[in-house]
């Protein structure tokens, strides 16, 4: 699978607020406000990871209709699978 421009911005997003929130951390900042940030952060691993198996997902079943080799069927369980893993 190819990774979009989107996709990749979006973890380096996730990847600056990391560091942001590190430095909270080193600068003692409040435990709510640390909390808050770390919990802004998983919504956006959330939304990343339902981004590319959605596009994933998209691209494989595309392929299995052109081909016929695999079930869509199975496909979509498949992506399901990784979401429910992915909590």
């Amino acid at each position: 699978m190819e990774y979009e421009k989107q996709m990749k911005n979006r973890v380096k997003r996730i990847e600056g607020q990391l560091r942001g929130i590190l430095k909270m951390m080193e600068d003692n900042k409040e435990c709510r406000e640390v909390i808050t940030q770390l919990s802004a952060t998983r919504s956006a691993i959330d939304r990343t990871i339902g981004v590319i198996v959605s596009s994933n997902l998209v691209e494989c079943v595309r392929e299995a209709n052109e081909s016929g080799d695999k079930n869509p069927d199975d496909l979509v369980k498949e992506a399901v699978n990784l979401l429910v893993k992915s909590r």
